[in-house]
């Protein structure tokens, strides 16, 4: 795992400008017409490692934007829509490892970055379908059927842990490699 500080600090708020210009696998005019999450001042900062939102108005869209060595990366993914899943079934993200009953975990796919998702090539990932692996993590919200698999690890390592499995979705998109 790559290591981060101890006790990670949390995201820094977003303003529209940044969160727009961030988005690698989408046009700028694309970029622009992207619904952002309402509230974006009072959403919990303070316990995000990445921001996450689905649009109310476009039930199969998904965008992520996190922090990078170099600025902020922001992702456009579809979702595929009206799939039904049995309550009974469970599924688990692969960022944050939080188990969800039904509907709770969705599989995303991002275009890839330049040419390759210009040719239409995507990768995909299973992730919590609100996107909200930061607060499952620190148990500020639980899921409906599920929960977290009980670690010795501690806050800090579960979100380095998180962290780097978002990373390696990003470095697929960037570079299509599983790093």
């Amino acid at each position: 795992m790559k290591a981060f500080a101890v006790n990670l600090p949390p995201m820094e708020p977003l303003n529209e400008k940044t969160i727009r210009a961030s988005f690698i696998n989408c046009s700028k005019g694309e970029a622009s017409r992207i619904s952002l999450p309402r509230g974006l001042a009072e959403l919990p900062w303070e316990h995000l490692d990445f921001l996450g939102w689905r649009d109310p108005g476009a039930p199969d869209r998904g965008y992520l934007v996190a922090e990078r060595e170099n600025g902020y990366i922001g992702l456009s993914m579809r979702v595929p829509v009206g799939l039904r899943r049995s309550l009974l079934r469970t599924s688990i993200c692969s960022v944050c490892l939080t188990m969800h009953g039904g509907s709770g975990v969705s599989l995303f796919a991002a275009r890839r970055a330049g040419v390759a998702g210009r040719e239409g090539n995507t990768v995909g990932q299973y992730l919590c379908t609100d996107l909200a692996c930061s607060l499952y993590l620190r148990g500020k919200k639980q899921p409906v059927i599920g929960g977290r698999i009980e670690e010795s690890l501690t806050l800090d390592e579960l979100v380095v842990r998180a962290r780097t499995n978002l990373e390696q979705f990003i470095d697929q998109i960037l570079h299509g490699s599983k790093s």
